[in-house]
């Protein structure tokens, strides 16, 4: 046990989904998004699994990603490319099957050209100013690509996590003005989009993140647990320092584990001295600085040195985690670094 241990929990990834799912009409089809390695979990097994739970469509950030998936999964499964078609990239969206999602004039021009009767999909920008045709655009294309016979039309949220936020009620409203009367089949949530409510799931909605247990769906369940070793122990007495820039000086004897993790790993440093490591379930603080591959933890009031503690578990979860270090789960989980070890339940 020299690295750190990646617990992956699919039944509970499968059962987020399921309650996801069971938040929409049974005439909406719920996908699921697995772009960067399912969120840095590993898309093959992530992806398998949510088949076997009856996911028949998903979504990945680029071509690249979209060919190791169709390499996991096989050839049924619909796959869309959110970045859409790139220079480059037409070879990889012909041979795998692959759906972009067009983004531009230049990649439905690209599209065309390239790759003539072959399925795609659309982005419109509803006011997020990242992705997709503007409002003229789209008005200057509309009747041209219509009669292409797209698969999907869509468009992203930019503030779906905040449900008062007034961003949300504009670009449903720009949606509606652009797709109204279409014949085809749209899309507009993600999780946070999902929970909006029904104005908002059209034909098709996207879970990503709520289905590996982060927010904004609060009553997901646990999919990831870190479980680092114990390298070393050591007996610190008052006045000495622990770690880089003696960021830490023990007050009374204390007794520090060394572990077996770090910022090489995807670990914000940013936690350094704030977050804390579970034996079970008792806390036990992280003392001093994160370093590249080793963080130190007070074990002082441990009945016996563990073999390992636990980074992300159910007492501390990826936006417990991200709240300390200043940052988003999504981060945290697509951080998380290729040396450890992934065990799979379920």
């Amino acid at each position: 046990m020299g690295t750190s241990t990646l617990h992956i929990d699919l039944d509970a990834l499968a059962a987020n989904w399921r309650a996801l799912d069971k938040l929409s009409a049974d005439t909406v089809e719920t996908s699921a998004v697995v772009k960067a390695d399912a969120y840095g979990l590993g898309v093959g097994k992530v992806a398998r699994a949510l088949m076997r739970t009856g996911v028949k469509s998903f979504f990945v950030a680029a071509a690249e990603e979209g060919v190791v998936l169709r390499e996991a999964v096989g050839p049924k499964p619909w796959i869309g490319v959110l970045g859409g078609h790139m220079p480059g990239d037409t070879d990889m969206i012909g041979d795998m099957g692959l759906v972009p999602m067009l983004n531009s004039l230049d990649q439905i021009t690209r599209h065309f050209e390239a790759l003539p009767g072959r399925p795609f999909g659309i982005q419109l920008d509803t006011g997020m100013n990242r992705l997709g045709l503007e409002p003229v655009e789209w008005d200057a294309v509309k009747d041209l690509v219509m009669k292409a016979t797209p698969d999907l039309v869509m468009s992203h949220l930019a503030c779906a996590d905040e449900p008062e936020h007034e961003m949300n009620a504009y670009q449903l409203k720009n949606f509606r003005e652009m797709t109204d009367g279409l014949n085809v089949r749209r899309a507009l949530a993600a999780t946070g989009g999902i929970l909006l409510g029904p104005d908002y799931h059209f034909d098709l909605v996207r879970p990503g993140i709520g289905m590996y247990g982060g927010l904004p769906y609060e009553d997901g369940k646990p999919v990831v647990r870190l479980e680092c070793p114990v390298i070393q122990t050591r007996d610190v007495q008052p006045g000495e320092t622990v770690g880089y820039s003696n960021m830490w000086t023990a007050e009374v004897p204390s007794r520090i584990a060394t572990i077996a993790a770090g910022y090489a790993d995807g670990i914000t440093r940013l936690i350094s001295n704030k977050a804390v490591l579970f034996d079970g379930e008792t806390p036990c603080p992280l003392v001093g600085k994160v370093s590249m591959d080793l963080i130190t933890v007070d074990i002082t009031h441990l009945d016996q040195v563990p073999r390992s503690l636990d980074l992300l578990c159910p007492h501390q979860t990826v936006d417990d985690l991200a709240t300390i270090g200043q940052t988003i789960g999504y981060e945290i989980l697509t951080s998380l670094g290729a040396r450890y070890q992934r065990r799979y339940i379920g």
